[in-house]
């Protein structure tokens, strides 16, 4: 199989599985000689992510993932806040956010404990810094966190971090940026003092280990009660083998950022190569993704095809991609992403997601190719037939 899926998670790393197979079995909170031993190679490893992350050590959080530390952030900062000034009762976040956090956001207003305010993007998918300016300036005694992603799992596009840094702090206001998509390539975002979500399958550890930088100045409340471990605002046993093995997967990222398996190939260079790939294989491909987007990601609408069934048929072909779709309940959904790019609903059904990663090669964009082709013009009949019947 052709495995162009890295974005949903990455092939484990093997300086991670090492890291896994050698920490000790204990809890970490044990006093006796394994639980010191444990508690040890977690420090280590908060240490080492600290280092690479460019934050003290004692503003890591470990969480079990990506979604857990959106939800610490967006939620726990929010009743912090909220709580000591109940002036304060608004959150901010962009269009484009993965559901992590507009779901938790959409919850706290649901529950009537917030009101949500969502920032607008741009026909790539950015944040317009224009209206985030004016709608901190008018209401930034209101606004209790300003979330947005450091780059869209979806499409790639990246967001002006600094800019909205920068604007934030004027205001007061904190920031959390889910990095989950962007760490692994290019560390910390350019957002010191921000709260950041980062997740260890992303960038070759085992999925279920992730982290929260909280730096002290940012109050956060917990969402997860019990022995009060990580500064007393996400308990719970920790992950001492998923801690190591994060650590020492973000370190072997980082030090081959954008290396390929193809020898004297970038990640970059063979994303060039799978868009050139589509657009010869499906000329009526619209490739959504712009140049200077995340490395390894190409979103692509396929005008005239459902992208379920597209998917299903480059499976069968030995293509593993994704959806640019999200799907609830067995059914699916336009893309929120694109469809907030402009996108008609149509257009927003019609998306895969190929994404490539450090174990990519030229293999991969020549099974795209010689599949492509056949996929689309079934995928395209299924669609028309359907709409016949109906």
């Amino acid at each position: 199989m052709a495995y162009l899926d890295h974005a949903a998670t990455t092939p484990v790393r093997p300086e991670a599985v090492a890291a896994w197979l050698g920490a000790p079995s204990g809890n970490a909170a044990s006093l006796h000689s394994t639980g010191r031993a444990a508690r040890r190679v977690l420090e280590e490893a908060r240490e080492s992510l600290a280092e690479q992350l460019s934050c003290d050590a004692g503003d890591v959080i470990f969480t079990s993932g990506g979604t857990m530390a959106d939800n610490l952030a967006v939620r726990g900062i929010h009743m912090a806040r909220h709580t000591a000034d109940r002036r304060r009762d608004t959150v901010v976040v962009s269009a484009v956010e993965h559901h992590a956090v507009l779901d938790t956001a959409a919850a706290l207003a649901d529950g009537g404990r917030a009101r949500v305010r969502v920032l607008p993007v741009d026909h790539v998918g950015r944040v317009r810094l224009v209206e985030a300016e004016a709608l901190l300036a008018d209401e930034g005694a209101r606004i209790t966190v300003l979330s947005v992603m450091s780059a869209n799992n979806e499409v790639g596009t990246v967001q002006p971090i600094a800019e909205l840094a920068a604007l934030a702090q004027t205001q007061g206001v904190p920031l959390h940026v889910d990095a989950v998509q962007s760490v692994g390539w290019w560390g910390a975002p350019p957002a010191p003092g921000a709260a950041i979500s980062v997740s260890g399958h992303k960038f070759g550890a085992p999925a279920g280990i992730g982290a929260l930088v909280l730096p002290p100045t940012i109050p956060c409340h917990p969402v997860v009660y019990g022995g009060g471990q990580e500064r007393r605002i996400h308990s719970g046993t920790l992950n001492v083998a998923g801690a190591a093995a994060m650590a020492a997967a973000l370190q072997a990222s980082r030090g081959s950022t954008l290396a390929s398996a193809e020898p004297g190939l970038s990640v970059v260079d063979l994303r060039h190569e799978l868009v050139v790939a589509i657009r010869d294989a499906a000329p009526e491909a619209r490739v959504v993704t712009s140049p200077d987007a995340l490395p390894g990601i190409v979103s692509v609408m396929f005008d005239g095809c459902e992208a379920d069934a597209l998917l299903m048929l480059l499976d069968a072909a030995g293509v593993e991609c994704s959806t640019g779709s999200a799907c609830t309940a067995g059914i699916p959904q336009p893309s929120h992403v694109l469809e907030a790019m402009g996108a008609t609903a149509a257009q927003a059904r019609s998306a895969l997601r190929f994404s490539l990663g450090w174990t990519s090669s030229r293999a991969d964009i020549a099974a795209v190719a010689k599949a492509l082709p056949e996929a689309v013009a079934r995928a395209r009949r299924a669609s028309a037939g359907a709409r016949r019947a109906s």
